[in-house]
């Protein structure tokens, strides 16, 4: 199995930015499809990103295209987000998801991290 651990999570002000990282123990994650997703007080968990395995392939939901970008360094067992632009309404908590199959904005991910913070102010 594969363990999930996301960090950079914080507070920033609007048009602001962040990087997420999710490092990944247990198994290299050059095995797995790796993606992002986000849930905000009160709403269902979101899709935000996905990269395949060989980095052929990444996605994005449509309220992050052109602001955020997904990214994986297989040397380093991680995988990051980087968010610029930030919004208020990006506030939530992010969490990085593994599988070993190519499910892109799919929810069922094997493997999940426990989550970090993100809170942007107006």
């Amino acid at each position: 199995q594969v363990q999930l651990l996301e960090s950079g999570g914080g507070l920033v002000q609007a048009g602001g930015s962040l990087r997420l990282s999710c490092a990944a123990s247990g198994r290299t994650i050059s095995s797995y499809n790796m993606g992002w997703f986000r849930q905000a007080p009160g709403k269902e968990r979101e899709f935000v990103a996905a990269i395949s395995r060989s980095d052929v392939t990444r996605n994005y939901a449509d309220s992050v295209k052109g602001r955020f970008t997904i990214s994986r360094d297989n040397a380093k067992n991680t995988v990051y987000l980087q968010m610029n632009s930030l919004k208020p309404e990006d506030t939530a908590v992010y969490y990085c998801a593994a599988d070993t199959i190519w499910i892109g904005a799919s929810q069922d991910y094997d493997y999940w991290g426990q989550g970090t913070q993100v809170t942007v102010s107006s």
